[in-house]
């Protein structure tokens, strides 16, 4: 088991170092009093406690699946739109609904729903169905998901009736359920089947192609397939064919999309398997919420935000033995953000400009908040977003905190290795936020994250127990006051 878990962390190290970043390595973040930044174990010889090292990368290497296509730089031209939406949609997010029919030409635009991924693709593809032709567009199911007991996969793929029908739409809408089921039926072996070529040809003359949770998953050339915890993607717990495959590529190949990505913490799986992938850029959406990918731009619209992650300038230390990063610069974006792919710019919505600019380099800066934070996990529910919105308004450079597996398996080889977050400000980091809408919303642009692997002792807590009498709990004064020497 350690072999893979060591190949995991070893290709986010070499994909890493290929980027275009400075040799150098920032200092890690010191660690707060309780636990220890992680070491690379010591020899068996050690004192006893220590992680086990971690097998050679040459043994995972052979036992991993065929690797997943590296990112590539060229990119097709296309026309159309592609729209990750978070999962979580809700049947009332008017803004959501209403324009994607737009995008698809508005009143009259034909959509196919494929309920492929989803564990009853009757009842989901019908409720979006009904969901788009409220907003009124023309939609239909295909009876194209492994579910369908009685449907002959091979064949329907490649039935021509269908495809004509697919051709014929102008929008494309992918249900939630496991996405696994989505390019398996669709892309079998890596192979494109007729039916994903048409879906290919609406995308590339102009449609929109939508999914949610899982078929947002989809979007990307490489996505999670059967992920274990994010805490366990940051232990390096991935390989090629299991928990990573092959996606259909809607967004192109440098664009890494995920989704339930706040709500879920999900940034800490996000930017392992970007670094072992060699993305640069990661785009997470967050529950009912949508984002809408026009070649160089990404537009967010809907209820809660999204995160972009640009590992452009990022570094890693494989001397530390364990998953690290040290740069990755983060944005968080709202309803009304755009983000510009190759300029690496945040736009923040007409409300926002017309707010509050925060700018902890301007002499005018009058921040909110002054006490310093650390979060006890950093993977909670949104979070991170939370994190980044406080701190772009506070007279702190940074807030730090902790990840780790409160209940490891037995045996675990890394049941005590834990991860420190430092999210920090830096000479380009600025933020806007807005109260036109009630509550307050942020946008947040380039605020930075290390990631340092640490030791947590286990278990973390023990009872408590009676109060212990003064000379137990100091033996040396209870001896000194009988007139007998202290222990040495």
């Amino acid at each position: 088991m350690r072999a893979w878990i060591w190949a995991g962390w070893a290709a986010m190290a070499v994909a890493l170092g290929a980027q275009a970043a400075p040799p150098t390595v920032a200092p890690a973040a010191s660690a707060p009093q309780g636990f220890k930044l992680f070491r690379p174990s010591a020899p068996a010889s050690a004192a006893r406690g220590a992680l086990p090292a971690p097998a050679k990368p040459a043994a995972a290497a052979s036992a991993a699946a065929a690797p997943v296509p590296a990112v590539v730089d060229a990119e097709p031209a296309i026309r159309g739109y592609a729209v990750p939406i978070g999962g979580a949609l809700k049947a009332d997010n008017e803004e959501v609904w209403q324009r994607i029919v737009h995008l698809a030409g508005g009143k009259g635009a034909r959509f196919v729903v494929f309920g492929t991924a989803s564990e009853d693709p009757e009842a989901s593809a019908k409720q979006v169905v009904d969901l788009l032709q409220r907003r009124g567009a023309i939609a239909e199911a295909l009876p194209v998901a492994p579910k369908f007991l009685w449907v002959d996969l091979n064949k329907v793929v490649r039935d021509p009736a269908l495809i004509a029908k697919v051709k014929a739409a102008k929008g494309i809408f992918f249900t939630g359920g496991t996405q696994e089921r989505i390019v398996d039926v669709l892309q079998p072996g890596g192979q494109s089947t007729p039916m994903l070529e048409a879906i290919w040809d609406v995308y590339r003359k102009g449609g929109v192609v939508v999914g949610t949770s899982a078929g947002a998953a989809i979007m990307s050339t490489v996505m999670f397939r059967d992920a274990p915890s994010v805490i366990n993607i940051l232990k390096g717990r991935f390989v090629d064919g299991k928990q990573i495959d092959r996606g259909l590529g809607f967004v192109g190949p440098n664009l890494f999309v995920d989704q339930h990505f706040l709500k879920r913490g999900r940034f800490g799986r996000m930017i392992p398997l970007m670094m072992a992938k060699g993305y640069k850029i990661g785009l997470g959406v967050d529950e009912n919420t949508a984002a809408i990918i026009r070649g160089d731009e990404i537009e967010i619209i809907g209820d809660r935000g999204a995160l972009v992650v640009d590992l452009t300038e990022a570094r890693t230390d494989a001397a530390l033995g364990a998953f690290n990063v040290q740069g990755a610069r983060l944005s968080y974006l709202e309803h009304g953000d755009r983000y510009h792919l190759r300029a690496r710019a945040t736009t923040p919505s007409a409300p926002k400009l017309r707010g509050e600019l925060h700018d902890a380099e301007s002499p005018g800066f009058k921040p909110y908040y002054t006490d310093d934070v650390f979060h006890l996990d950093m993977l909670g529910d949104s979070t991170i977003s939370n994190a980044m919105s406080r701190l772009i308004d506070s007279a702190r450079r940074e807030v730090k905190g902790l990840a780790f597996d409160v209940l490891p398996r037995a045996n675990d080889p890394l049941a005590e290795l834990g991860f420190l977050f430092r999210v920090y400000k830096g000479p380009d980091s600025l933020g806007w936020s807005t109260e036109e809408f009630g509550g307050e919303q942020f946008t947040v642009a380039n605020l930075y994250l290390d990631i340092s692997p640490v030791r947590l002792p286990m278990p973390l807590y023990g009872g408590w127990g009676p109060p212990r009498p003064p000379e137990a709990a100091n033996p040396a004064a209870s001896a000194g006051a009988a007139g007998v020497p202290a222990p040495r």
